[in-house]
């Protein structure tokens, strides 16, 4: 019975996009017992999984993870963070390992220079190809997310208006260039003829607040309002899903939502776009919505401020075209 570690501490996107390894272990590899290490405060993200026999966290007790880690014996590392801290726990276990092609150097002179060497290379099939040590392959399903019973959203707690249906609205992103600014979240819902909800954590809430104060019949803003898991049930209830570049859009992909991508500093050069699997039957369910613009992607990561000072991915979007594009995938026609 192989013993098998995945690492991969952060964050919410980047762990929802490992999820097809969890699966191909447990069923390619002949009793595989898989443990799972991540930061304490994405806990949420993976605790329903059924693949994943056990759990370890990294918290503010880095050495005794460590030595917990030591204890459990590993055959086989497979480490899909690639940093400072999974390279010393790979060290400190000498186990057989693999680790992800993070694609630093092409990533560098893609937001550096605007040159692209990318290779044809989603960032969930180069985690898989990180597992391929084991000799699983490629089932084409795309991503995984579970939550409990107990996160389950009752429609009690949403407006009755939203009842036949919404589209969920994600306002929220690690990074303030990854966001469409306020003023232009309200053009977009006064332009959606639909229930909306919008989606976001407890730093959302406000500007959620000030978004459905424009229109409190069509839109609820659910930002703060409700647990990641919770949050993951009304995405999968939702008929589309409008996210920026953040976990939320890859958790729609997981329930098969269709996802509308809007790319402000990031883009999908970077080859983090939505999800869905190889499998032919999964294709077509996402749109990317950007500027294309000569500087962007201008960062791997999203940037507090625009490097160029104007914001003009986000700021340039027409919120009426993004409108259509919503209405065409609900199939309504729009004067």
């Amino acid at each position: 019975m192989p013993k098998i570690l995945v690492i991969r501490f952060s964050s919410i996107g980047d762990i929802v996009l490992t999820t097809p390894v969890f699966r191909l272990i447990k069923k390619q590899v002949e009793q595989a017992e898989l443990h799972f290490v991540t930061k304490l405060r994405f806990k949420a993200v993976t605790s329903e999984n059924p693949y994943i026999d056990k759990f370890h966290y990294l918290d503010e007790d880095w050495e005794g993870l460590i030595d917990a880690l030591k204890k459990e014996n590993y055959d086989v590392v497979i480490d899909l963070h690639n940093n400072f801290r999974s390279n010393k726990i790979r060290r400190a276990l000498k186990a057989r390992s693999s680790v992800i092609d993070k694609l630093t150097v092409p990533k560098f002179f893609l937001t550096k220079l605007g040159l692209n060497f990318m290779p044809n290379r989603h960032i969930t099939q180069r985690c898989i190809d990180a597992a391929k040590i084991l000799g699983v392959q490629d089932d084409g399903h795309g991503l995984d997310y579970y939550i409990s019973k107990s996160d389950e959203v009752s429609f009690q707690d949403i407006p009755t208006s939203h009842h036949a249906g919404y589209i969920g609205i994600v306002i929220g992103a690690n990074h303030r260039t990854k966001k469409l600014p306020v003023h232009q979240l309200k053009k977009l819902c006064a332009y959606i003829q639909h229930p909306i909800i919008l989606l976001g954590g407890p730093g959302e809430a406000t500007e959620g607040d000030e978004i459905a104060a424009t229109d409190q019949a069509k839109i609820y803003n659910a930002a703060g309002k409700f647990s990641l898991n919770e949050c993951a049930d009304l995405i999968k209830k939702a008929k589309l899903i409008v996210s920026h570049d953040t976990g939320m859009q890859y958790i729609a992909c997981a329930y098969q939502r269709p996802v509308i991508a809007v790319w402000g500093s990031t883009s999908p050069k970077l080859q983090v776009e939505p999800y869905y699997g190889t499998d032919a039957r999964y294709q077509g369910k996402y749109e990317s919505f950007l500027k294309n613009l000569h500087c962007q992607p201008c960062n791997k990561y999203g940037a507090a401020s625009c490097p160029r000072e104007h914001f003009n991915c986000m700021e340039k979007l027409s919120m009426q075209d993004l409108a259509h594009a919503v209405h065409r995938r609900l199939g309504r026609a729009v004067s």
